[in-house]
């Protein structure tokens, strides 16, 4: 296949240069560039020359690929890597990867190149459908690709995870005619619901702070800190969950072993990851477990989420959980764009029933048999907090 040059919406693509190595070594030192691409670790000079020298020239010759270099038309200057990383031209098919250079980031650069890749790989190959993937946590990708009109199908288990990173990679797929016209706004464009949830999800998990209410007794506020679960949490969730009244009015295992405690911070860090969930520790003073929360958002409705909760048999009755829980709350509202965010106990749990109401929430009523709780189904309370509430 011989190389082409595609000039679009003040974009030229062409094929990579020898030249290009010192801006590609450079790019490549990148943090997250290393991140979420498959570049080697360290990435040294010969590595880039490789690339624009062999690896790119091979691509395009043994028709397995089309690597373009992506460059400001008006000053030639390298802006990024996009093209088709596989090629099956029997099947009608390819893969799009890229990247974008550290100083070209916020301009919009790789929505607009893979747009032009798409349009050509169309028009000029006659493929019949583009592929895309990316590492689950890549949330800057993720918009990339739903701007250039990607629909994201759902999540492919990886056979070849990057190091410490996720074992899983969500998954995407264009046809012709669904990439949007040069200069349109496409999907998940700024100040979409999409966009704000990457711009939280794709960074770490920050720390959130509450201060609990004085007590009738006397006794003064308590500073909390409502952090990412971490393994010295363990023990303490492990018996946390042994407590019979947690397994009473819970879903967790019974009996309760570290394994599961394993899998449950396993479970955090990859809805972190994947956008869908906020969990957190609340803890004292001292920085030791006192309970968790959980902030789910709805896979069907983007302003909608709920909570779950549990608390240390040693840090009931202080206040923590419905200081923990409103703070939480307080950061869907102003940071996720949340309208409402539901809680659920089983009828029965009034110490559940306490918390959720000194955080503001309304019990609106009874749902019968609204949940199944150790093979039956039983009554649950429902309440709700809304955004507006909080004033």
């Amino acid at each position: 296949m011989e190389p082409v040059e595609i000039i679009e919406d003040g974009l030229l693509l062409r094929p990579w240069r020898a030249d290009d190595a010192e801006a590609v070594y450079r790019a490549c030192q990148d943090p997250d560039i290393q991140r979420w691409t498959t570049v080697p670790r360290p990435y040294l000079p010969e590595h880039a020359r490789g690339f624009v020298t062999e690896f790119a020239a091979g691509a395009w010759a043994g028709g397995t690929g089309a690597p373009f270099a992506v460059c400001d038309a008006a000053t030639g200057e390298l802006l990024g890597s996009c093209g088709l990383v596989a090629l099956d031209t029997r099947l009608g098919s390819g893969e799009v990867g890229y990247w974008t250079a550290p100083w070209a980031r916020g301009r919009g650069v790789m929505v607009r190149a893979v747009r032009a890749v798409a349009r050509w790989a169309f028009d000029a190959l006659k493929l019949r459908r583009l592929l895309w993937h990316a590492a689950v946590g890549n949330h800057a990708s993720r918009l990339v690709a739903l701007r250039a009109g990607f629909r994201i199908e759902g999540r492919l288990r990886l056979a070849d995870p990057a190091p410490g990173g996720r074992p899983d990679a969500w998954i995407g797929s264009l046809l012709p005619g669904e990439v949007p016209a040069p200069g349109a706004p496409g999907p998940a464009g700024p100040g979409t619901i999409e966009a704000r949830r990457a711009a939280v999800f794709g960074r770490p998990q920050p720390v959130l702070f509450a201060t609990t209410a004085a007590t009738a007794g006397g006794a003064g506020a308590t500073e909390l800190r409502l952090r990412p679960m971490e393994e010295r949490d363990l023990d303490a969730i492990v018996a946390t969950c042994r407590d019979p009244e947690t397994i009473r009015w819970t879903s967790v295992p019974d009996p309760y072993e570290r394994a599961d405690a394993e899998s449950f911070l396993d479970v955090t860090q990859g809805t972190w990851a994947a956008g869908t969930s906020a969990c957190y520790v609340f803890a004292g003073p001292d920085d030791r477990y006192a309970g968790s929360i959980d902030l789910r958002l709805s896979p069907v409705d983007p302003l909608l989420a709920d909570v779950g909760f549990m608390t240390a048999p040693a840090a009931r009755g202080r206040g923590f959980l419905p200081a923990a829980l409103a703070a939480l709350c307080a950061w869907g509202f102003t940071t996720l764009g949340l309208a409402r965010i539901e809680w659920r106990a089983n009828v029965g749990n009034t110490a559940s029933r306490r918390a959720a109401e000194k955080a503001g929430f309304t019990v609106e009523g009874t749902a019968r048999g609204g949940l199944t709780h150790r093979g039956q189904r039983v009554d649950v309370w429902v309440g709700a907090l809304l955004a507006g509430d909080l004033a």
